[in-house]
Formats: structure tokens, sequence, C-alpha cells
């Protein structure tokens, strides 16, 4: 099972108390109408559990899609459960959202308005290029490379795909026209094979479980991001 996540900076706090305070009450609800039905829309955070270190929980919410029944398309009612966890770290706190890239956005903004009472205080993590680049040529196996800010006319991303990249011409031809955006190693000291993006969306494509993920991320990727 392939396990996803994507990290946040956390603006000017470093109070995990504050952060739980605030927290453990969070419950939002939202009435929708959807081809002529109503839906109570739930949003709600539970299992906070905090240590001097971090803070965990899980945010729950509803969310309405289409199912089909006897030839028809009907509106049902799903909710999804995404572990998450603020952790302190160097100078700074940050929230890891263990969900797929766009439900991770949505839950970072919800927890910033909860926390701030606004957006934006809960911010994408970044990871220099220069930095990327090191963990990528770090790492046991190079699998894949995507390249941005191409500065070659008409083209811009590129793209490498093999084994020991970081060996080969062609990646040092490409470091010269482009920054590497997304790479896909194989991590020395815990074996699995990462991808990896500059704005910290982190895909585990080997056998693994949640605690052990959550560990990998805060050893290997915290690191890594720039806390200027």
């Amino acid at each position: 099972m392939v396990l996803a996540a994507k990290v946040f900076v956390v603006a000017e706090e470093r109070n995990l108390p504050l952060v739980a305070s605030k927290l453990k009450d969070f419950k939002l609800e939202q009435d929708v109408r959807i081809e002529g039905d109503s839906f109570s829309l739930l949003s709600e955070i539970t299992d906070l559990d905090i240590s001097q270190e971090y803070l965990q929980g899980t945010f729950a919410f509803d969310t309405v899609f289409q199912v089909k029944q006897h030839g028809k398309m009907v509106p049902v009612v799903r909710t999804y459960e995404a572990p998450f966890s603020f952790d302190l770290f160097g100078k700074g706190m940050f929230l890891t959202v263990f969900d797929k890239k766009n439900r991770a956005n949505n839950i970072a903004n919800e927890m910033s308005k909860a926390l701030f009472m606004s957006l934006g205080q809960i911010v994408e993590g970044r990871i220099p290029p220069e930095t990327l680049k090191r963990f990528h040529e770090d790492g046991v196996e190079s699998k894949i490379l995507f390249f941005d800010g191409v500065d070659i006319p008409n083209i811009s991303k590129l793209s490498l795909y093999g084994e020991g990249l970081a060996n080969t011409n062609i990646y040092n031809d490409y470091l010269q026209h482009g920054q590497i955006w997304y790479a896909v190693v194989k991590s020395k000291d815990y074996g699995y094979v990462i991808g990896l993006t500059r704005n910290c969306v982190v895909t585990c494509f080997s056998r693994t479980d949640l605690p052990e993920f959550k560990k990998y991320v805060k050893a290997e990727v915290l690191p890594l991001i720039s806390q200027d």
C-alpha cells in the first residue's frame, strides 16, 4: 500500500499545549444541497495525543460523492480520516498530514483557521533545490527525476528514468538547464523507496505501516525543509 503525506510549516508557534487546547474541541458542520438532497457534512479532530515534541491526532471530514445504484448516480456521504502530526524540529513547528496532496492542503487550511483565525499561517514546506539535489545524490539509487525551471525554449519540464542517474552525463547536462523538482530514491537508512517534491509531498512506495512512515518523515524529510 502506497503511503502519502505532505509537510507544512506553522508560522510563529512552538507551544504544543496551546495548539492542543485550540484543536481539542474543533468541530465544523456545513449544510450542502446536491441535486435536491440536503446533507450535513461534519469535520472534526479526534484522538489527540501530546508529548513534549509532538501533537498527534486524526482529522475526520465528510464529503459527498456519486455512486451508481440501479443505473442512476446517487449522492452518498463518505467520511475520510487523515492522521496528522505537529512536530517541533530545529527552530520551527511542522504539520504533517498523512493523506494525498489536495486533501492535505484543505486540512492545513482548516488548521490555520482553527489556530490563527486566518489562512496563510500554515504554509507549504519548501525544500531548497540544492538540498533536494543532495538528498537524491546521497540515496542508494536514483530511479526518477523531474526538473522544472527549464531555460530551454518551448520545454517546461525534463525527466529522467533509470538506475544510478547521478552518474550519467545527461543528468549533469539537465542540471545546467533546470532544477530538480521531484526525486524518487531509495533511502540508505530505512531502505524505503521514497518520492519527494520540493513542496514537501512525500510518497512511500515500499511496504511499511503508518507509525514507521511517521518516523521516516521526521527523521529524513523535516531536516531538509528551509527554516528561514
